[in-house]
């Protein structure tokens, strides 16, 4: 049987680190190429936080990412004893594996059926592929 052990310090670590990186990703790295992509500009944007409290919108993102270490961890504990793989190996596999297997099929339908662009979803799912390893890394090497 496996034991399945959490280690919450480093659940809240990873969904922090996850939203460091939504940060410098949506900021100074993409903002403008993302703004472009979605067809908005710094007016809409300024708009949209008078319309909602911004700190809402970052707890929901904080809880998501809070959510996802969590599963992450489990999956973590899953994949070392399947493999046999601990530490960092083990977290990047886990991050990317989780990434190609339920990420990428399913935002697949903005581009599929929402009209978006390839290079929008190229450019989300960098995101989403560098947050899973991360966290992925973190949770490993905190196991």
């Amino acid at each position: 049987m496996i034991d399945v052990y959490v280690n919450y310090l480093a659940v809240v670590v990873a969904a922090v680190a996850n939203m460091a990186l939504g940060f410098v990703w949506y900021g100074p790295l993409f903002g403008k190429k993302w703004m472009s992509l979605m067809g908005k500009t710094s007016a809409d944007i300024d708009a949209q936080k008078t319309k909602s409290p911004m700190w809402k919108g970052y707890a929901i993102a904080f809880a998501g990412s809070l959510v996802m270490a969590f599963v992450l961890s489990h999956f973590l504990t899953f994949a070392s004893f399947y493999t046999d793989s601990s530490g960092i190996a083990a977290g990047l596999m886990v991050g990317f594996w989780s990434w190609l297997g339920f990420v990428a099929p399913v935002t697949l339908g903005s581009v599929l059926w929402e009209g978006k662009s390839w290079n929008l979803w190229i450019l989300v799912n960098g995101y989403y592929l560098v947050s899973a390893l991360i966290m992925g890394s973190i949770l490993a090497l905190w196991m």
